[in-house]
């Protein structure tokens, strides 16, 4: 049996629906296959801002009675951008699921963007970009992409700038939706307790209406990549550093061996060899963490953490030679097996968040038109073998390949 169930209505809305018996939450969302890379240099944070402003007021509804509409009946709504994504998405009980659905159509797709709300809410975020300012890690990790995707818009900040913000009109708003909404392109995903018959109804009827629309927007994927290194001075007391290169894509059938990888350096275990090293062995770093994001068309691996800033270089060192023991040792029978097996737990217990695996869910139909399982990706991976890791390794993880950017306090 299928984990979801999957229908296509006739304007290209995709709904797709996981049935859990045992629940009684809704978990719904709508997720747009428009992000910040979409933007023009002039445009950078549109995306952002068109999250907050879908919120501020639509054909029939103010503000206020979009904020009270399911925080009344205890339920929560809220939504993101990413570089490829902007999701709308509310967690209810499941006799509101109708109420949720219908909300979250009124704002994806009804929203009218009052003038007096856009002033107010350009202030609102110009106040979230000072925060994020003021927050090193955050910082570096926005500046950092910078550093990577140089000239592309993969490298900008998703919140954009204070000069492209406060130059952001109801006419930039309605002109970026028009250029990148492709009916096609858009996804509604649930999890709850009622059958796939009754969710294609409800969903039908807010969402069949809106008119088939394709866009003719062509990603541009990144240019050739040039190691970058770079040193900021910031008012800070630690070393915030970070490493890292473009990595593989999505459809690259080196992306979950290279997962693999990277968690075993630097994931979310306390046991990473990095963590191991850097901070049991030598008590370098409170943390330290690696990530892989793969996009459509490139990916990007990237390794955090804070030091002192005499201990940046040691820091430094260290990662590189953990870099080169995968590169020239192969994993033994046992390391292999314990890092399939730590990974796949990982998954599974990521899979037990039921909002979680809806937001999954609509991701993986918008990049790949299907949701892989977990038997079907524990299949992958207890497929993967020692000398695949051993060689991603040789290829990725090379010194000569890494970028670095570190903010070190001022002098």
């Amino acid at each position: 049996m299928e984990d979801y169930e999957l229908h296509t209505l006739p304007n290209g809305i995709r709904i797709v629906h996981k049935q859990i018996l045992h629940t009684q939450i809704a978990h719904c969302g709508i997720m747009l296959d428009i992000g910040s890379r979409d933007e023009t240099p002039e445009q950078q944070g549109l995306a952002h801002f068109w999250e907050h402003m879908a919120f501020k007021g639509t054909e029939k509804r103010r503000s206020h009675h979009i904020i009270n509409r399911l925080e009344n009946v205890g339920g929560e709504l809220n939504a993101y951008t990413t570089k490829e994504k902007v999701c709308f998405h509310a967690s209810v009980l499941g006799l509101h699921f109708e109420k949720a659905t219908e909300l979250l159509a009124d704002i994806a797709f009804h929203s009218v963007f009052p003038e007096k709300q856009i002033e107010r809410e350009r202030g609102v975020i110009l106040e979230e970009m000072a925060m994020y300012y003021d927050s090193p890690e955050d910082a570096l990790q926005d500046d950092f992409d910078g550093l990577v995707f140089q000239n592309h818009a993969l490298g900008s900040n998703i919140l954009g700038t204070p000069e492209t913000v406060n130059s952001f009109t109801r006419d930039a708003l309605q002109g970026f939706i028009a250029d990148n909404f492709d009916t096609e392109r858009i996804v509604f995903a649930s999890v709850s307790n009622d059958p796939f018959a009754k969710v294609v109804r409800m969903a039908s009827k807010y969402l069949a209406d809106i008119p088939h629309r394709k866009t003719t927007r062509q990603r541009q994927p990144p240019g050739s990549y040039t190691p970058q290194r770079q040193t900021v001075e910031r008012p800070i007391t630690q070393a915030q550093c970070a490493l890292g290169r473009p990595a593989f894509s999505l459809s690259d059938p080196k992306r979950l061996p290279f997962f693999m990888l990277v968690n075993l350096l630097g994931g979310p275990g306390m046991n990473s060899r990095l963590n191991m090293n850097l901070r049991e062995k030598f008590g370098l770093v409170y943390s330290i963490d690696a990530s892989f994001t793969p996009y459509i068309d490139t990916g990007f691996l990237g390794i955090y953490f804070g030091t002192d800033p005499k201990k940046v270089d040691r820091a430094h060192t260290l990662i590189l030679k953990e870099m080169q023991q995968l590169r020239d040792k192969p994993l033994t029978t046992l390391q292999l097996h314990q890092t399939k097996e730590q990974l796949m737990g990982q998954l599974a217990m990521a899979e037990e968040s039921n909002q979680s695996f809806m937001l999954m869910m609509a991701k993986s139909i918008l990049d790949i038109g299907r949701v892989e399982s977990l038997p079907d990706i524990f299949a992958e991976i207890k497929a993967v073998t020692a000398d695949e890791l051993q060689a991603i390794a040789q290829e990725t993880l090379l010194p000569e390949q890494m970028s670095y950017l570190t903010f070190m306090p001022e002098k």
